[in-house]
This record gives structure tokens, C-alpha cells and sequence, in this order.
């Protein structure tokens, strides 16, 4: 690898190209005067400027963490309209799952607070049973008879924590022959994700673990949380128990909002599970107005001009692209969704970085942290890079900031970047032992380093893996980076730091756990060389 390829992994953070995404209101945001705390805005502010905080164009889609998608008009009405109103939630969760069961055809409808939380009280019920003795034993299950939940290795992921939160055991199988040999009579209820290895055909679709579970009367739930709603919905007619979505990413709902549909019994039983009734599942509390907001996202996905919206992106990504194909050596295409998540299509801007001196990397990065900021994706494969540009969460007149923001970057003059490296000034070679002082604690972890001229590799002893790590150094300027990954989880660290040679000291980037700082030193051994001998044969004396 070149210096360019390396510093691709170790220096530049992938904040824009992976974390950056979903809402932006810049250019047409509410702005003041606002009824709360007026010396926080002013007429020419959004609401959030008043705090400090830039907006950011979404070109990347409906990511949590930055906002969700845009809630639809119907749908702050709807809130606004619950709010100034008492009422007993148990009448109103009624009412509404029977509305939703009319809308969307499904035996039964839930509003939940957020996705997660649905797969929370889902696998809650599966376990209890409705049974509230057996639910407030939660996540304490020594007493309980359904304690174990299967899920196919292809569909653990960061999300499963709402379920393992329930304090279930997760048996995980590779094949049909192991989901049978799994199955017993703790098994609470089978997990997967949806996508493409949960479709017909594939060895563990969704028709063959339904076919599985079915006689033995266990509960499959399905999480689809950023497709389209269909109706009916295409996987309870595939045999599903119970399918969970997020009401903040296509449904164009509330963000704290998760939709379920299913099974009334257990939905029933999902929804005792969940506050406001107390038990395991208070900590996620759902409001009357985010339930009935997520109700008219419901109601007005079934009236919505999908049509007209598809055609709406496709009139922002040819806006950009038109100014991208006026940069020599630019050139673009649109690509089409595969599947039913984050369904939208996509504009590729390719170039060759040898040409432009620029990496789509750099420009995600440049976007990301400089007004007006935008977050969007970026790529590099066979000798080419590229950005990417998302659209069904840009708002009307974003095409033009976002396509005269990338012009004036990819077209600027650059001279070649140098892949020359200042020499090492230390050699890092050796056992270090790392203490570590994260936000609110502390850990010790070990490096054990070997260095030939500027580059790094070795191992990174953490709290609970060891794991490879590598890095560069140029002068007394360290870098360096190791990943932990258990299954459907996966923490990079990004050590950066001076060093004398004996001792190190810097910063850790976490990613979306933020950041931490570190020391480090170089472990002493006794220089003094004892001669070992080996006895010959068992001890004569103890």
C-alpha cells in the first residue's frame, strides 16, 4: 500500500463516509423568534444555531444519528394534535392497534419507542407469556421455562442488544440442521434480520425457519427496520410471527417511534411488556403523541405519491450530476436500490485520485466538518474513488448547495501529494503497557509493537480480545489502529500520539463511542541473564 492507501486507515477518521447521515433542514429550517427562551435565537437562526450547532444536508439517508428521517406534515399534526389531551393508554394502544390492523392488514398493530425497543418487548413476551409474575422476573430467568432466543449468524447485529437485554441466551446456528438441533423447550422465539440471506431460496430463509419453528409453536420475529411498509406486509404472509420497523426511517414517522405488526396475542403481550406498566420494558417509555404521530405515518404511507417522490430524487441527482460532468475526468451514474432497505436510488461521482489529487474519502471529509456541512458516502475500489449521494432525505433547494459545494472542490487545481514519509525518529519496537482513561473510567491494555522503518504491526491486548493492530510513525508522530469485533458488534480504536521512544501520549477515537485519552510506556526487563536448568526427573523434595 501507498502512503495515501495507509493513511486512508490510519489517519483520516471515517466520520464523514460512515458515521455522518440522515436529517438536514439547512436552508429551510423553522427559524425564530421561538416562545422558549428567546435569547437563544433571533429571526435569521434555526433552532439549532440558537445552541451553537451546525445543520447538516443529509445525503446519505435515514441514519439515527443524525436525526432519522423528515417527519411527515400529517404526522406533526397528529402530535400536536394529542398533546393538551389526557388518556388511558391501554385504551388508546387498543385503538390504534386495531387501526393499524385495518390500514395494514395484519392481525394486529403496536407503536413501540423506537424499533429496538419493539424487538425488546417482543422477545419480553416470548418469554413471559403475558404472565406478569414471570415478566417482572426479567432479566433474571432462573426460575423461568423459555430462556433462550436462536438467531442465524448472518442476522446478529449491533441491535441484538435489545433483545440480550432481556437477559435470554442467544443460540447461534449456520444451518437448518442446527436451528433443529437447537430447538427445545427453553427456546423463547427465533430472531432474524431481513435482507438478502432471509430470502427464498437461501438455506436459512425466512419460508424454511417458519417451516422449522412452526410445530414447535415458537414465535419468529423479523426485523425490517428501514424497508418500506408494504401491504399486506410481504413477511407476516411469509410466514413471520411478528415484524418490527423503524417509524423514523422510511414510514417518515416519529424518530422515537417503532411500528409492529403481527400476532395480536403476542403483540398484546409485547405491549403489557412496555411502559407505561412496569417491569423490564418502563425504560422505554412511548408517548401518546409519538404513538398517534406514528399512526399517521401509517395512514399516510398508504396515500403518499410514492411515485412523485422517486421522481423528485431523480431530478436532485440529475441537478448534481449535470455540474459533476463538467469537471474533466468526473463521471457519474445513478444506481438502483437492491432489496427492500433504504430503499432509494443512489449517485456514484467517480474519478481516478491520480488525476484529481483528491480521494472521495478527503471530499467526505472536507463536506463533513466545513460550512455548509453535508454528509455523504464515499468509496475506493480499483484504482478509482468515489462519493456517493443519497437523496431521499435531502430537502427542496439542498441539490444546488450540495452540487455547487463538490464542484468547487473537485474542480480546484491541485498539485500531487507527496507519499514520502518523514523518517522514524523512534523505534517502537517492544511491550507497552497502555493505560487508558475513558469518559467516566479507567482500563489497562498492552500493545506488543514490531517496527521496520515507519510502519507498525503487532498486537493490541483490550479488556476482554487480543486483536492485531498496526500503524505508521513519521518523526515522533505515532498512529495507530486495532478493531474488536465479537458477533454483531465491532469497536475500532484509533490511537494517535507523540512519543520519546519510551512513552507515548495521546488520544483514542472510538468512532460513535466517542473518544478517549491514553499513556503509554515501554514495559523494563531485568537485563541480568540467569542460566535455567531443567530437572531431569521428578522432584525429591517439595
Amino acid at each position: 500500500m501507498n502512503r495515501r492507501e495507509i493513511m486512508k486507515h490510519l489517519g483520516v477518521l471515517p466520520i464523514a463516509g460512515s458515521f455522518l447521515a440522515s436529517e438536514s433542514l439547512l436552508g429551510n429550517a423553522p427559524r425564530g423568534p421561538f416562545p422558549i427562551n428567546k435569547s437563544l435565537f433571533s429571526p435569521t437562526q434555526t433552532i439549532y444555531e440558537g445552541l451553537g450547532i451546525d445543520t447538516i444536508i443529509n445525503c446519505r439517508g435515514t441514519f439515527t444519528i443524525l436525526g432519522g428521517s423528515t417527519e411527515r406534515p400529517e404526522v406533526l399534526e397528529a402530535m400536536e394534535a394529542a398533546s393538551g389531551y389526557f388518556v388511558q393508554y391501554d385504551e388508546l394502544a387498543f385503538g390504534i392497534g386495531r387501526r393499524l390492523a385495518e390500514l395494514t392488514k395484519a392481525d394486529w398493530g403496536m407503536v413501540s419507542a423506537g424499533c429496538a425497543a419493539g424487538l425488546k418487548h417482543v422477545t419480553a413476551a416470548c418469554v413471559a407469556g403475558g404472565n406478569p409474575e414471570k415478566l417482572i422476573q426479567i432479566p433474571n430467568l432462573e426460575k423461568l421455562d423459555k430462556t433462550e432466543v436462536i438467531i442465524p449468524r448472518y442476522s446478529r447485529n449491533v441491535y441484538d442488544h435489545a433483545i440480550r437485554n432481556v437477559g435470554v441466551t442467544i443460540i447461534m446456528v449456520d444451518s437448518p440442521k442446527e436451528m433443529e438441533r437447537a430447538i427445545n423447550s427453553k427456546t423463547a422465539m427465533i430472531y432474524i434480520n431481513s435482507g438478502k440471506r432471509s430470502e427464498k431460496g437461501q438455506p436459512l430463509s425466512l419460508e424454511k425457519i417458519v417451516e422449522i419453528a412452526k410445530p414447535h409453536g415458537i414465535p419468529v420475529l423479523l426485523d425490517a427496520a428501514a424497508e418500506n411498509l408494504t401491504i399486506p406486509c410481504v413477511h407476516l404472509e411469509r410466514g413471520a410471527t411478528v415484524v418490527a420497523y423503524s417509524g423514523g426511517k422510511a414510514i417518515c414517522g416519529p424518530q422515537c417511534a417503532g411500528l409492529l405488526l403481527g400476532d395480536k396475542d403476542l403483540l398484546m403481550s409485547a405491549w403489557q411488556a412496555s411502559s407505561p406498566h412496569h417491569g423490564p420494558g418502563r425504560d422505554n417509555k412511548v408517548g401518546k403523541e409519538e404513538m398517534l404521530g406514528m399512526l399517521a405515518a401509517v395512514e399516510a404511507w398508504t396515500t403518499r405519491d410514492h411515485e412523485k417522490e422517486w421522481a423528485t430524487w431523480i431530478s436532485w441527482l440529475e441537478e448534481i450530476s449535470k455540474k459533476m460532468e463538467k469537471i474533466q475526468g468526473v463521471t457519474t451514474e445513478v444506481k438502483q436500490p437492491e432489496g427492500r432497505s433504504n430503499y432509494a436510488p443512489v449517485l456514484h461521482i467517480k474519478w481516478n485520485p491520480d488525476q484529481l489529487h483528491i480521494t472521495g474519502d478527503e471530499v467526505a471529509e472536507e463536506v463533513a466538518r466545513n460550512q455548509p456541512r453535508i454528509a455523504i458516502g464515499s468509496s475506493n475500489k480499483e484504482g478509482f474513488t468515489s462519493i456517493n449521494i443519497t437523496p431521499n432525505q435531502m430537502r427542496p433547494g439542498n441539490a444546488k448547495l450540495v452540487a455547487d459545494r463538490l464542484f468547487g472542490i473537485l474542480s480546484q487545481k491541485r498539485s500531487p501529494q507527496s507519499d514520502k514519509m518523514a523518517a522514524a525518529k523512534v523505534d517502537l519496537t517492544g511491550h507497552w503497557e497502555v493505560d487508558i482513561n475513558f469518559l467516566s473510567s479507567k482500563s489497562t491494555h498492552m500493545f506488543f509493537l514490531e517496527q521496520k522503518g515507519n510502519w507498525i504491526k503487532g498486537l493490541h491486548k483490550s479488556d476482554f480480545s487480543m486483536q492485531e493492530i498496526m500503524g505508521m510513525v513519521e518523526g515522533e508522530s505515532v498512529k495507530l489502529r486495532s478493531n474488536y469485533r465479537i458477533p454483531g458488534n465491532h469497536i475500532s480504536y484509533w490511537f494517535s500520539a507523540q512519543t520519546s521512544g519510551e512513552s507515548m501520549e495521546g488520544s483514542i477515537f472510538l468512532g460513535e463511542y466517542l473518544t478517549a485519552k491514553f499513556t503509554a510506556k515501554r514495559s523494563k526487563y531485568s537485563e541480568e541473564n540467569t542460566p535455567i536448568v531443567i530437572p531431569g526427573g521428578p522432584p525429591l523434595a517439595t
